[in-house]
């Protein structure tokens, strides 16, 4: 799987975004919600309707970047008992079955309680190729950066419209992709996005190469196609789990139903 430790090449994620005029679907679950079992199921749907790369949440007591669906859905992982080792196996288990792009999505203390160096191993063993912590500043990502790119690992860059003077500083050194957050505020789903969206995307790649994914709020096909217009990609997670919560151990035929909209969205 790995080289040295290195992440395969062939996990990058860079290669979700290496097709002309093809806008990457990136869409979240939490690991663990409804169940670790549902969670495989979903990661293999999302895969067969369009995903290009998939993030993969580690549930943490304290989500503060998260909205209500997020969140509950995190207490419940953690009420199942889901913590790294069980989301560890369960990407070791899929591994065997695919060749998904996969970032992990988590909060600091998650990384730190594990141990940085052996957290980010394990990633780049299990051909997991980025990792955002939504409570990580650009200004404290210092040692979880480098132990990424000591790994072959990218850390994600996260920009919201709060950013503003630090847009250049922040995108010069981002990797794999920009994680433009849409809103200010939580995770969610919205009917709007903030008005300076585009331009702010606008503003990113003045100062970057790197490809940029809008996330935080993308709840339909209908906003995905319409988001891509300006950026590379379109991350979608609180409707996705909203399904999960909806329809609980029905859930992977709605979310297949859901992303094969989404996809077939972007592709029109």
């Amino acid at each position: 799987m790995t080289k040295g430790n290195k992440l395969d090449s062939k996990y990058a994620l860079c290669g979700a975004f290496d097709k002309k005029g093809k806008k990457a679907f990136i869409p979240f679950i939490t690991c663990g919600y409804p169940s670790l079992d549902l969670s495989e199921q979903i990661i293999y749907a999302l895969e067969q309707n369009g995903a290009d790369i998939i993030e993969i949440g580690i549930a943490f007591s304290d989500p503060v970047a998260e909205g209500e669906t997020i969140q509950k859905a995190s207490a419940q992982a953690l009420q199942n008992g889901v913590h790294c080792e069980e989301v560890f196996a369960l990407v070791k288990k899929v591994r065997d079955k695919t060749r998904t792009r996969l970032v992990f999505m988590t909060y600091a203390n998650i990384v730190c309680a594990y141990g940085v160096d052996r957290f980010i191993t394990q990633m780049a063993s299990l051909g997991v190729g980025g990792l955002i912590l939504a409570d990580v500043p650009y200004e404290e990502k210092g040692v979880f950066a480098k132990a990424c790119q000591k790994y072959g690992v990218d850390f994600i860059s996260l920009i919201a419209p709060s950013s503003k003077s630090r847009v250049d500083m922040i995108a010069k050194e981002a990797s794999g992709f920009i994680y433009c957050v849409s809103s200010l505020g939580v995770t969610g789903m919205r009917s709007e996005f903030d008005k300076g969206l585009e331009s702010m995307v606008g503003e990113i790649r003045k100062s970057s190469s790197v490809p940029v994914a809008v996330g935080f709020g993308i709840s339909n096909a209908t906003q995905a196609k319409e988001v891509a217009k300006y950026a590379d990609g379109v991350i979608i997670g609180s409707a996705i789990m909203k399904i999960c919560e909806q329809h609980k151990e029905q859930c992977v035929s709605y979310i297949a139903t859901f992303a094969r909209e989404v996809r077939e969205a972007l592709d029109s």
